[in-house]
């Protein structure tokens, strides 16, 4: 049996059309040596029937981890789809970001022991969020910022997120103000160091519960690479109904523990101490 070097671990809630967009992309990588893991928070039989369809479409492995809708429960699901990854190496994104090809390459290339990788995203506006078609994410132009702008995208420094190369784009990973935090949208670390640090902290919501595991494995001696403007996805545009003051208010207490104590290990997480 073949062995899997890379999980691409993509979470996902009742947006099979964005999942869809997302999937398409990962056909595109020119990293081939990989399997897709779906860590569904509890979707319904629309999602389940797009990826059995999707399933056979496309030439990499899909695993589809899922649990009953309970209300916001992506880290523990996220847990779930951890533990089932059968690759040594872990790529964590979200089900509405569409991946440049280049997007594994660039997380196989930069990794290393010791080190997780912090990337980003790009955002659309909703209109050219619903416009991307099979055809093009295909043929790349959703990346094409000439493509972009002729649909409505605006002027802004940000376009450098998917316009800079080579030396420029060596240049702002290193100069960008934003700290190199674990985003679960777009980050990548050795499947050891996530079951070491015991995954997700299953207590938290939605608000830095990706940041929270970032944070522990900084306090376990790992280090950070920037890789903001060179592993490149596409953020599609949608509304967040789940987003509640008292989530965000809990998890930024349960962060200043875990920076003020140097918790390593989650006593709640994958494992239940």
């Amino acid at each position: 049996m073949k062995t899997i070097d890379t999980s691409v671990i993509i979470s996902t809630y009742n947006s099979p059309k964005w999942l869809q967009k997302v999937l398409w992309s990962f056909e595109q990588q020119s990293f081939k040596d990989f399997e897709v893991v779906i860590a569904d928070d509890g979707s319904g039989p629309e999602t389940k029937a797009l990826i059995e369809t999707m399933k056979a479409d496309v030439s990499y492995p899909i695993q589809h981890i899922w649990h009953e809708d309970n209300g916001f429960q992506k880290t523990i699901i996220l847990n779930k789809a951890t533990v089932a990854a059968k690759g040594h190496y872990l790529v964590y994104t979200d089900g509405d970001c569409i991946a440049r090809a280049d997007f594994l390459e660039v997380h196989n290339s930069r990794r290393e022991d010791g080190y997780f990788l912090s990337g980003g995203y790009f955002k659309l506006p909703i209109a050219i969020s619903e416009l991307i078609s099979e055809e093009d994410v295909k043929t790349k132009r959703c990346f094409d910022i000439n493509w972009l702008t002729s649909h409505g995208l605006k002027s802004s420094f940000k376009n450098n997120k998917i316009t800079a190369k080579g030396f420029k784009q060596k240049l702002l990973n290193l100069l960008t103000p934003t700290t190199a935090t674990w985003n679960g949208h777009n980050a990548s670390g050795y499947k050891k160091d996530i079951i070491a640090a015991n995954g997700y902290d299953e207590r938290m919501q939605y608000g830095g519960e990706d940041r929270e595991l970032g944070e522990r494995l900084f306090n376990a001696g790992l280090k950070a690479k920037q890789v903001r403007y060179s592993a490149v996805c596409l953020h599609l545009d949608h509304e967040r109904g789940y987003v509640k003051p008292e989530m965000i208010e809990k998890n930024l207490k349960i962060r200043a523990t875990t920076k003020s104590d140097k918790v390593t290990r989650t006593p709640f997480g994958i494992e239940k101490l």
